[in-house]
């Protein structure tokens, strides 16, 4: 049995998510609108891929940012990786943020993000009055090093 991971469009002109290679992880998210969007240093938006999603029950997809554009324009995803859950089925949305010093314009059709899809276990979740111990215990941020 083959899982799939299936999407439809919104609009007809809406770009279906595609693998740009045999080997990439992710797949590129689209900006579907009939108008240009300019995110400003510093500021957010929600832009809309027009595709809607169907995940398999045990899978998420998680919308991560595009090195490429992260790195030349500070342009990336705000909450990273976003998680769409299994049960959603709406459209895809993205929300990114700005960190560069220059407003970036963002054109219909314009690869704004990936999706790379996740496993995602459900795991029993059991109260108890101690934790096992580890080498490390309660040391968190820094705690293992630079």
């Amino acid at each position: 049995m083959q899982i799939a991971l299936c999407f439809k469009p919104r609009t007809a002109h809406a770009k279906l998510p595609t693998y740009e290679t045999e080997g990439a992880a992710g797949f590129d998210l689209s900006f579907d609108s009939e108008t240009t969007e300019t995110v400003f240093p510093g500021k957010r938006r929600l832009l809309g891929t027009g595709v809607y999603v169907g995940l398999p029950v045990g899978y998420e997809l998680q919308v991560r940012p595009r090195s490429g554009r992260a790195m030349k324009e500070g342009l990336t995803v705000l909450n990273s990786p976003g998680t769409i859950d299994s049960d959603y089925r709406g459209e895809v949305k993205v929300l990114i943020i700005n960190h560069g010093e220059e407003p970036v314009v963002i054109h219909p059709g314009d690869r704004i993000a990936q999706g790379v899809v996740s496993m995602v276990p459900r795991l029993p979740m059991v109260l108890v009055d101690t934790l096992d111990a580890t080498q490390r215990g309660e040391n968190g941020f820094g705690s293992t090093g630079n």
